[in-house]
C-alpha cells in the first residue's frame, strides 16, 4: 500500500476525470471570434479596419490552442505505466510552463520541477509524461496553486507512488503589466505528498536536488 492518503484527494473531487476543469462543450470558434469582435468594440476599437480585421479569428485559434488542456482527461496522458524495479526518487527540473491566470487572462509562466518515489513495484512513467502532464494542466484558465496540486494529485492516482513532490516558479504579467506593477517577481509554490512529505530527509533530498540545479 502506498503511504498517500487517496482518501483526501477523492473528497476533494480531484478523482476520476483527472479533477476539476474539463469543459463541458467543444471549443466554440464562431462565438469566441465574436466575443473578440466585442471586446474590440467595447475597447473602442475598430474591428473593420485593416490592421484588426483578422485579430477575432486569429485570437479565437490563438486561444483554442492556449486552452487546449480543457478538452484531454489528463489521466490519459499517466496512461502506460511500466514496472522497473525502481524505488528511488525520479526528479525531472525546469520543465518550461506557460500558462494564463483566470482573473485577468494574463500569462504567467515559469518552470516546473516534478518528482516522485515510486511504489513497491518501483511503478514509472515515461519521463516525457511528467512534462505533459505540466503542460496539459497549464494550458487552462488556472491559478498556480490549482495547477501544481493538480499535478501531485494526478501522479498519485496513475502511479500510487510512495511520495510525490511539485514545485512551480512563474513570474505573472498580471502583476508586472497592470496593479502593483512588479515586473521580475517570481511566485514559488509546492504540493508535496506521501512519503515526500512524512520523511523530512526524503523531503530535503529532493529539494536539495531541486535547488543544487542553479549551481
Amino acid at each position: 500500500m502506498t503511504e498517500i492518503d487517496r482518501t483526501s484527494i477523492d473528497q476533494a473531487g480531484l478523482s476520476g476525470n483527472g479533477g476539476a476543469g474539463l469543459a463541458r462543450r467543444p471549443f466554440d470558434q464562431k462565438r469566441a471570434e465574436d466575443a473578440v469582435r466585442e471586446l474590440l468594440l467595447a475597447c473602442g476599437e475598430d474591428p473593420d479596419r485593416e490592421g484588426l480585421r483578422d485579430t477575432p479569428a486569429r485570437v479565437a485559434r490563438a486561444y483554442r490552442e492556449l486552452f487546449a488542456g480543457l478538452y484531454t482527461d489528463p489521466d490519459s496522458v499517466l496512461a502506460k505505466t511500466f514496472d522497473e524495479s525502481h524505488e528511488e526518487l525520479v526528479l525531472v527540473t525546469d520543465i518550461p510552463m506557460f500558462s494564463f491566470c483566470e482573473h485577468h487572462l494574463l500569462p504567467f509562466h515559469g518552470v516546473a520541477h516534478v518528482g516522485y518515489i515510486p511504489n513497491e513495484h518501483g511503478r514509472v512513467t515515461g519521463l516525457s509524461k511528467l512534462a505533459r502532464l505540466v503542460d496539459l494542466y497549464a494550458k487552462r484558465p488556472q491559478v498556480q496553486e490549482r495547477l501544481t496540486s493538480q499535478v501531485a494529485d494526478a501522479l498519485v492516482r496513475r502511479l500510487e507512488p510512495r511520495g510525490v513532490i511539485v514545485v512551480v516558479e512563474a513570474e505573472h504579467l498580471c502583476m508586472g503589466m497592470r496593479g502593483v506593477r512588479k515586473p521580475g517577481s517570481r511566485t514559488t509554490t509546492s504540493a508535496v505528498r506521501g512519503l515526500l512529505r512524512s520523511s523530512a530527509s526524503s523531503r530535503a533530498e529532493a529539494i536539495e536536488l531541486i535547488r543544487g540545479r542553479l549551481r
